[in-house]
């Protein structure tokens, strides 16, 4: 077999799956495991491949026909133009989760300057080490309950050359105050939004494989804003900032926590879709 003819029996196979995209995805997912990128079909597609190679295509789309995500087929996801291994205890990071980072950086006005980032909840940590590869001098820490996402993060902190400036931790947000000797002047977190009830009706590619621990946000999809909205307020330092990813319809409620919490609402951000995707909010200039 030709690595033509496996791309495209891997496409026909996939788009039978009810894949969408599916020749991209082909492409992409034979190169890949073939040890190259979508272009190696450009230079080579009369390429004959060996009895091995084609058996490990065959294995990784009969996954993908399952509806197991791609990135987690190859190991890692591209976010924010950086590529992040991940784990099973990481959340896959989407494109949506960059309207965070970009909020986040149209309100730093010194992009030099020394800041402190928390990431709360931080699995894979890609929205911290995102900001860090804009932010040279800025320093970060990132806090998630799973020892496992933690290590990954950790790893993809020094595989991107950040893990001078980063340090991940095991612990829950509500530890937050022993973790800040000085006060942050950023906080983001990504955390579980989604109500339990509405889980399982999630693309498979979502119910089937993030961890429930990162999707489910309770019987409203607001239990974690509840708990985390405080903490962060306790140890966000005068005018800082903190930016909070959120599910559609959410945005009203999610400001009520955070005045609540004694923060200011500062605006919305819009995914790429149109829908409010990040909360922005500052605390009080006097402490």
């Amino acid at each position: 077999m030709t690595l033509a003819e496996a791309v495209a029996q891997a496409g026909a196979r996939l788009a039978a799956a009810g894949i969408e995209d599916s020749r991209r995805e082909a492409r992409l997912l034979v190169c890949r495991l073939l040890g190259g990128g979508p272009e190696l079909l450009l230079g080579s597609p009369e390429r004959a491949l060996t009895d091995g190679e084609t058996g490990r295509i065959e294995a990784a789309v009969n996954r993908r026909a399952a509806r197991e995500p791609l990135s987690r087929i190859l190991g890692e996801r591209e976010f924010w133009s950086l590529p992040f291994a991940l784990n099973a205890a990481t959340l896959d990071p989407r494109p949506d989760s960059e309207t965070l980072v970009e909020a986040v950086l149209a309100e730093v006005a010194e992009r030099d300057a020394a800041l402190r980032l928390l990431d709360l909840g931080t699995g894979s940590g890609c929205l911290l080490l995102a900001l860090l590869s804009e932010l040279p001098a800025a320093q970060g820490c990132g806090i998630d309950l799973s020892a496992e996402a933690v290590a990954q993060a950790a790893a993809n902190a020094q595989r991107l050359g950040l893990a001078a400036r980063a340090r991940f931790l095991r612990h829950s947000w509500d530890d937050g105050l022993a973790l800040a000797p000085t006060p942050w002047d950023v906080i983001v977190s990504n955390p579980p939004y989604i109500a339990s009830a509405e889980i399982a009706a999630l693309a498979p590619e979502v119910a089937g494989y993030d961890p429930a621990a990162a999707l489910d946000g309770g019987a409203d999809g607001l239990e974690a804003y509840r708990s985390l909205i405080p903490a962060a307020a306790a140890v966000l330092a005068p005018g800082g900032l903190l930016a909070l990813e959120i599910g559609q319809g959410q945005a009203a409620a999610v400001e009520e926590l955070l005045v609540a919490a004694g923060l200011r609402p500062l605006r919305r951000a819009r995914d790429l879709a149109g829908i409010e995707r990040c909360l922005l909010a500052v605390a009080a200039a006097g402490g």
